[in-house]
């Protein structure tokens, strides 16, 4: 992996603030495997620590540390993958699975607004109306990444226009109906190929449904969605966090505490998070990984409050500050990703609420 963590050195801050290296992030990713970590070794998956999805976090942590822009596609690469090994449509897994994992075709999670509908946030922008044994997909979906120009297979949560209960399926960019938007104008994280999608009458035919029945599914499969998303946190605050050590001591400054009880927070939220999703718990009790999402996010800025700090002024010189503003900029996209810091919490607070 030392390749790749010098390419993506390299690269960071074009991946940040450039689309002109978007396209070879995914080769780049899928050249070490990156895409295998934690997928059965019988679906073409490679051998890791846990064999499951905890290699994913982890991976998606080690990359995070070097690039979020590259994490980013990671995330949604994997995720998608993850959709895939936990449905019960085998036959769209076994097609779709080898071109995933070598990075020949990009996967778009497309399910923020999915999760957010789980918990009550949002009702789903996706309508399906019956159409044979499948469904027209209509709606918009504003804000996915890794939307690959060359191809790309989505997924969507899915409401239909009777009542009934809400589905997943996927589209793929050369489905007739389907309209990408140009890479939405965001101030980092710009080679991950984020756009929108508009659906007219999109044909999904029973061959693209991942879940018949989506809330039962997406509860199953959220503690692998946001455990992955929680590996950006952890990869950029340890980055943060080792660049705010090696200052502080070649500097004797007095932050050293400070930075030593942060990395010992950070670990112990890593284990958190990796025994929930191991042992199954937050299936069932989401608000535990909720807080956990939360935490990270916080231990994010406050990572990068400890490097600024350190460095001091020369965090400001354009010469000297190693990779910071960069960090900074990731950073901010931390608490909104969906779903956002403020929509969790009111999610808690809802829960809460009902609880009492």
């Amino acid at each position: 992996m030392a390749a790749l963590h010098d390419w993506l050195a390299q690269h960071a801050d074009t991946l940040d603030q450039s689309a002109s290296l978007g396209d070879e992030v995914m080769p780049a990713l899928a050249a070490h495997g990156c895409f295998r970590a934690g997928v059965p070794l019988a679906l073409g998956g490679a051998a890791g620590e846990y064999g499951d999805v905890r290699d994913a976090i982890l991976g998606i942590a080690e990359v995070a540390r070097h690039s979020v822009t590259a994490a980013f596609v990671y995330w949604s690469q994997r995720s998608f993958v993850e959709y895939l090994l936990q449905s019960s449509n085998t036959a769209l897994r076994d097609r779709l699975l080898p071109a995933l994992l070598d990075g020949s075709l990009a996967g778009a999670t497309g399910l923020s607004n999915a999760m957010k509908f789980l918990s009550g946030m949002e009702a789903l922008s996706v309508q399906g109306s019956a159409n044979g044994d499948g469904w027209l997909l209509n709606g918009k979906l504003a804000w996915i990444t890794n939307l690959r120009p060359q191809r790309f297979v989505a997924a969507a949560a899915v409401a239909p226009v009777d009542g009934s209960t809400p589905l997943v399926a996927m589209f793929a960019s050369d489905d007739v109906g389907v309209q990408r938007s140009d890479n939405l104008a965001l101030i980092a994280l710009r080679g991950s190929n984020t756009a929108a999608v508009r659906l007219e009458h999109v044909a999904a035919g029973a061959d693209y449904v991942i879940a018949a029945q989506a809330p039962a599914w997406l509860a199953r499969v959220r503690p692998a969605f946001l455990g992955m998303q929680c590996g950006m946190s952890i990869g950029l605050a340890a980055a943060a966090l080792d660049k705010a050590a090696q200052v502080a001591a070649a500097a004797r400054g007095q932050l050293g505490e400070q930075i030593a009880a942060a990395q010992q927070a950070l670990s112990a939220l890593t284990a958190q998070l990796l025994e929930g999703v191991a042992d199954g718990r937050f299936v069932t009790a989401a608000p535990a990984l909720f807080k956990l999402r939360i935490a990270l996010a916080e231990l994010v800025q406050q990572a990068l409050m400890l490097e600024l700090q350190a460095k001091g002024g020369h965090a400001y010189l354009t010469q000297e500050e190693d990779g910071f503003a960069r960090r900074w900029r990731e950073s901010a996209f931390i608490p909104v990703i969906t779903p956002s810091i403020t929509q969790l919490q009111a999610a808690l607070a809802k829960h809460a609420a009902a609880a009492a």
